[in-house]
């Protein structure tokens, strides 16, 4: 029997190795989006497509069309904004006053390209709808097979 030496780095780097391998199992690339990794308040968002455009909805309870900034740029759609609350009670022997107020910043990734001169916004009852008219060039064009 021949004695070897040991060497701990070489089974820390495996450990390493495969705790990094469980690690991306588990927890995808994409995991550790932009909401996962901040503490503040962050809107939900659905982005959904149809034929001819793309529409996101994001949900801003407490929140007026003045509160939110809209951009595009090449292909992501930045939504930011400010939350603002302030409670007041009073009574005759207590006076309280509390104020609230977090930024947010959602940047979307558009799957196609978009028509930005025709996209148009409406904000409802804390939810905005953004409707993103496809670029032409992004529509789906059918092709006809010719039988011989």
């Amino acid at each position: 029997m021949s004695i070897v030496p040991w060497k701990p780095i070489d089974e820390l780097t495996t450990m390493r190795r495969d705790l990094d391998s469980l690690w991306d199992r588990f927890f995808p690339e994409n995991f550790f989006h932009e909401r996962h990794l901040t503490h503040g308040w962050m809107p939900t968002i659905d982005l959904t497509e149809t034929k001819d455009k793309l529409v996101v909805k994001a949900e801003l309870p407490g929140l007026e069309a003045k509160d939110v900034e809209l951009t595009i740029t090449d292909d992501i759609l930045t939504i930011k904004g400010e939350k603002k609350e302030e409670k007041e009670e009073k009574d005759e022997h207590h006076f309280f006053v509390e104020r609230y107020t977090d930024t947010f910043e959602r940047r979307i990734k558009l799957p196609t390209p978009v028509k930005t001169g025709k996209v148009d916004a409406t904000f409802e009852k804390g939810i905005l709808t953004i409707n993103l008219p496809k670029s032409e060039e992004a529509r789906k064009k059918g092709i006809k097979i010719k039988v011989n």
